[in-house]
């Protein structure tokens, strides 16, 4: 048998035999199922009911830090769940719709953010029961399903908040049943050593449960019911504090590009940070939550207080980091530098570089990842073409002169195979997994930014493929001696160099804010190079038919010269198609927003 599914049925098995010696660890344990369910009933409803615009907000939302702040703090206290919007931040970051700077200031601001749930928790854990306000809300939240899809939405962010007031009862009596033989704070004298176990507790707890929500849910409960002393629960807020940062951690490190991986060590590097101050800093700290809450009026609730310390510490390391926002993304560059593609030979095999599995959680952030993946599969495309035809293209200011043309190759030339194997087909590969496994619902604009995506990707290959048929016949007549035959292979080499040149020149994606201008001054130079293959196709047709009456040609060589032009113009073709759809100004515009402006 599976040793995970071993595992799990001895936990299950552990489990229901405390259930059954101890009523209140059930009360406890059912309550914490009810609350995390209804987080995530509430969480999913709330996405369901934005639609995709809080996502879009997010990310562009980030033209500058303050604004990148704001949009962290104001999703994460619409979700109610700070690591949402760091793996949201993430996702974007991975395809391109933000920059390192803004993916900083929105973490920064998912913290901060995060501090907006607690106290609604505290608020709501006071001494009274929310059980009478959340039977009617269950009943609403179940008759609004039947109300279309929006209903439905609404409806499942009502059940939530349903299930997380059922919740938090549930919890406070589990604890009220434990008595005093089983207070967490007896004989804890609040030394440092025993409170780095509390952070430790604390840190330990959010990881298993994979919710801070819930950690701090549970603490405070705890602090209510008397089982946990003041000074602890802060200790416990602290670990809850970095634990919420680890399954981010993981995610990012795990599932995303470099890109998604700086802004995973930022967000880690935040958490532990301000964890390390906080702990350092705990008694001040523990003095100052009580004078403020002292003068606020509540000095004696110490579930209030505790929602202030972690509002505070939370405060402190967002104005600790917020002035070295600019040397920390440069750190962070440096620390992961972009992955090189393999070279040719060996075994190494090109894989994608921009998708990431966090990019498929959002339309927007999916569809920007496709388009730099495409690029991306573009410059490989044409660097396997050059090589595999022995095309030097030189450099945008210095054109190949007709000598480097009409050279012999060295060797025996490339493998067409290997390099379409190396450098091709895993990015291709990745990128229709990627695509295949898209499950949200796109609208009009992406579906069809989708379907031309995967048109594109297809030519590229082709384009590839026709290459490779091409060049046994290209290589063998250039190492011929000069002939009809190897200046028509010659010319044709020419008008492949010229128009690839000039694709390349034209293929870089539409930048944001320019794509009208730049459809505009593309769309007459892609028909130009289309009349220019046309003109170049009619001619060489003609000075073909022509060799082939004065003897200069025979039937065969004529047959070989017209399959070779025809895989030419397919090359040609398939190219042209790639930028053109690259340049639709509707196709890409959605998925550029402005970038984000570097702090300072």
């Amino acid at each position: 048998m599976n040793p995970r599914i071993l595992l799990v049925v001895a936990a299950a098995a552990l489990l229901a035999w405390s259930f059954w010696r101890n009523d209140a660890w059930l009360q406890l344990c059912a309550g914490l199922a009810v609350f995390l369910f209804g987080m995530q009933t509430l969480e999913e409803g709330l996405k369901q009911l934005a639609g995709g615009r809080l996502e879009k907000l997010l990310a562009r939302g980030t033209s500058t830090p303050l604004r990148g702040l704001l949009c962290g703090v104001a999703g994460t206290a619409v979700l109610q769940s700070s690591t949402l919007v760091s793996l949201l931040a993430i996702a974007f970051i991975s395809s391109g719709l933000i920059q390192l700077a803004g993916g900083i200031a929105l973490i920064l601001g998912a913290n901060l953010g995060a501090t907006s749930g607690i106290w609604l928790l505290a608020l709501a854990g006071q001494n009274l029961s929310l059980s009478p306000l959340a039977l009617p809300l269950l009943v609403f939240g179940v008759l609004a399903g039947f109300t279309g899809a929006r209903g439905k939405a609404a409806g499942r962010v009502v059940l939530g908040v349903a299930l997380v007031f059922l919740a938090i009862d549930q919890i406070k009596a589990g604890f009220d049943g434990f008595g005093g033989g089983y207070e967490l704070a007896a004989g804890s004298a609040g030394g440092l050593g025993t409170m780095a176990l509390f952070v430790l507790g604390g840190l330990l707890l959010t990881v298993v449960l994979q919710s801070s929500h819930a950690a701090l849910m549970l603490t405070l409960a705890a602090l209510a019911a008397g089982q946990l002393q003041l000074e602890q629960s802060l200790a416990i807020a602290i670990g809850s504090n970095v634990g919420s940062s680890v399954s981010t951690a993981v995610v990012g490190m795990l599932g995303g590009n470099r890109s998604g991986q700086r802004l995973a060590l930022a967000h880690v590097l935040f958490n532990v940070v301000t964890a390390l101050l906080a702990f350092a800093l705990l008694a001040p700290l523990t003095w100052l939550v009580g004078a403020l809450a002292g003068a606020a009026g509540f000095g004696d609730n110490p579930l209030l207080q505790l929602a202030l310390f972690h509002t505070l510490f939370n405060a402190g390391g967002v104005a600790l980091f917020w002035p070295w926002q600019p040397q920390l993304a440069a750190r962070l560059l440096r620390w992961l530098p972009d992955r090189a593609d393999a070279g040719i030979g060996g075994d190494a095999r090109v894989r994608a570089r921009h998708l990431s599995d966090q990019a498929l959680e959002s339309a927007d952030a999916a569809a920007a990842a496709v388009a730099r993946e495409l690029e991306h599969l573009g410059q490989l495309s044409l660097e396997v073409i050059c090589q595999t035809l022995y095309l030097p293209l030189g450099t945008r200011q210095t054109p190949p002169g007709e000598d480097a043309l009409a050279a012999v190759p060295d060797g025996d030339g490339p493998d067409a195979e290997l390099l379409y194997q190396q450098r091709v087909k895993g990015v291709y590969g990745d990128l229709l997994r990627f695509m295949g496994r898209l499950e949200v619902v796109l609208d009009a604009e992406h579906q069809r930014f989708w379907a031309g995506s995967q048109a594109a990707a297809a030519r590229m290959v082709d384009a590839v493929k026709d290459a490779k048929h091409l060049q046994k016949n290209l290589g063998q007549r250039l190492r011929a001696d000069d002939s009809t035959l190897r200046g028509s292979y010659v010319a044709l080499r020419g008008h492949l160099s010229a128009q690839l040149r000039a694709l390349r020149d034209l293929a870089p994606l539409p930048a944001a804010g320019d794509g009208d201008a730049r459809h505009a001054a593309r769309q007459p130079a892609l028909e130009a190079l289309e009349r220019q293959d046309t003109a170049f196709v009619e001619a060489f047709r003609q000075q073909l038919f022509a060799a082939v009456k004065q003897d200069r040609l025979d039937g065969l060589q004529a047959g070989s010269l017209l399959n070779d032009l025809g895989y030419a113009r397919r090359i040609l073709a398939s190219l042209r198609g790639v930028v053109a759809f690259a340049d639709e100004p509707d196709a890409l515009r959605a998925l550029h927003p402005p970038p984000a402006v570097d702090p300072g």
